[in-house]
């Protein structure tokens, strides 16, 4: 049997979660036997090149650093997708697994597999479950999470919201009837982005639609995402649920000889620096403690990429002048599971919808708990008051009380939390999962 995963991104350049699950379970594939190779987009070389990774094959095919705005919404296949079927042809696979959606890793890639004959499997690992949300965080106003009906007023108004239309003006440009906002949305520039919002709307509908008639099964990380997309009328017999697991070989196991938590409580955020994970209620969650409270925080993460550096500079801004929080470089993988085992709490403080995700199960892992918001899969692993905290998202004041809570007493908040923690899912179940989906 050969497999193919295709992804958005992949190592060397880029190193997120989903990079780290494909890597984790090719190797494992390939430990049973199966033949596996990787296929991501490239906006850098200009042409086809291939390499190692970690002893898997990875065929990266060219694509425009600027697509037109057809490309990019997936109207058409983006420049350089066609030299992708042409390898694909060549591998004789059995099955692609598809990873993510993004500019050359779309419809037309899916369907470019079917016309050859290949079973298509896609996992969703972000939040925006195939093209359900034209966001792509499943939180309303990018604030409280979506219930993730779509209706095309109520998601056009949301997006636009993004792109820094006010909240009023947004519902009522939103409300504009998708055959006039076709129209509208050939305009140039930013009107045409704007009032062309609802036919968006609709057309992404049409693309979820095809893309589950297209895939021979579609895999969720959590039961939340499952429901909701059969909410949204979703066949549920192409819906597999296959749970996140930790990527580790040998799974890290909380200290034996961890003692009960003692002031300072030690506080840590281990993520990338970017609007989506929270920190912005977080800064103002630290600012709400007062001094007298002893504790400290350690963030530890990337800054993301260009769009997003300026974020991170306006956190350490916001944050430099408490002695109370220390910023550290972003650690390799397989330091991150003893930065967790020193903390005595994670903060998982994200405002968009998380499948995962994977820093709350490694921090699981090593017997560290967790203050998270409500938001995807978090309420599947946090239970509130029971083995950790959930806060709403967002909610600095109520972020600044948990964190407030354990720092007063950790005996009773954290310690307890602490022996309610069950262990993780590993990727060598993941893997055992996936088994029969691509044997089918």
């Amino acid at each position: 049997m050969k497999i193919v995963h295709l992804l958005g991104w992949y190592f060397p350049e880029s190193v997120g979660g989903t990079e780290v699950y494909v890597d984790a379970l090719c190797q494992r594939l390939r430990t049973a036997g199966i033949d596996v190779a990787v296929a991501a987009p490239d906006t850098s070389r200009g042409e086809r090149w291939t390499y190692a990774h970690n002893g898997i094959e990875v065929f990266r095919y060219p694509i425009p650093k600027s697509p037109t705005r057809d490309e990019a919404c997936h109207r058409i296949p983006v420049r350089g997708a066609d030299v992708f079927a042409h390898w694909l042809a060549e591998q004789h696979a059995d099955v692609l697994h598809v990873h993510s959606l993004t500019t050359g890793v779309s419809i037309h890639e899916i369907a470019a597999a079917k016309r050859l004959g290949v079973r298509v499997i896609m996992t969703s690992h972000l939040p925006g479950q195939g093209y359900l949300c034209r966001a792509g965080e499943l939180m309303r106003w990018g604030r409280v999470p979506c219930d993730g009906i779509v209706l095309a007023a109520k998601c056009a108004a949301c997006n636009m919201t993004r792109i820094g239309v006010p909240q009023a003006l947004a519902t009522i440009c939103g409300s504009v009837p998708a055959p006039v906002s076709d129209v509208l949305g050939r305009l140039p520039g930013r009107a045409g982005t704007v009032l062309g919002m609802p036919a968006s709307v609709v057309e992404y509908r049409r693309l979820q639609r095809r893309l589950f008639e297209l895939v021979d099964r579609f895999v969720v990380l959590n039961e939340t995402a499952r429901q909701m997309l059969i909410a949204d009328g979703s066949p549920a017999d192409k819906l597999t649920l296959n749970r996140l697991g930790l990527s580790q070989r040998v799974a890290p196991k909380p200290p034996p000889d961890r003692q009960p938590t003692r002031a300072p409580v030690r506080f840590a955020f281990v993520g990338r620096l970017h609007p989506t994970k929270g920190l912005t209620a977080l800064a103002a969650a630290v600012a709400a403690i007062p001094p007298s409270v002893r504790f400290s925080l350690t963030i530890c993460g990337p800054d993301g990429d260009a769009l997003t550096r300026g974020y991170a500079d306006h956190i350490r801004a916001e944050l430099a002048g408490d002695r109370r929080v220390t910023f550290v470089d972003p650690r390799p993988a397989a330091e991150i599971p003893h930065l967790l085992a020193e903390a005595d709490v994670l903060l998982v403080p994200s405002i968009w919808f998380e499948n995962g995700p994977t820093i709350a199960l490694e921090a699981m892992a090593v017997g560290t708990p967790i203050i998270a918001t409500a938001v995807g899969n978090l309420t599947e692993l946090v239970q509130d008051r029971a083995n950790g905290r959930v806060v709403a998202p967002g909610d600095a004041e109520a972020l600044a009380s948990a964190m407030t809570e354990a720092a007063l007493d950790p005996a009773k908040t954290i310690d307890s939390w602490r022996r309610r923690i069950l262990p993780p899912r590993t990727m060598d179940e993941v893997t055992r999962d996936y088994l029969p989906l691509y044997a089918a």
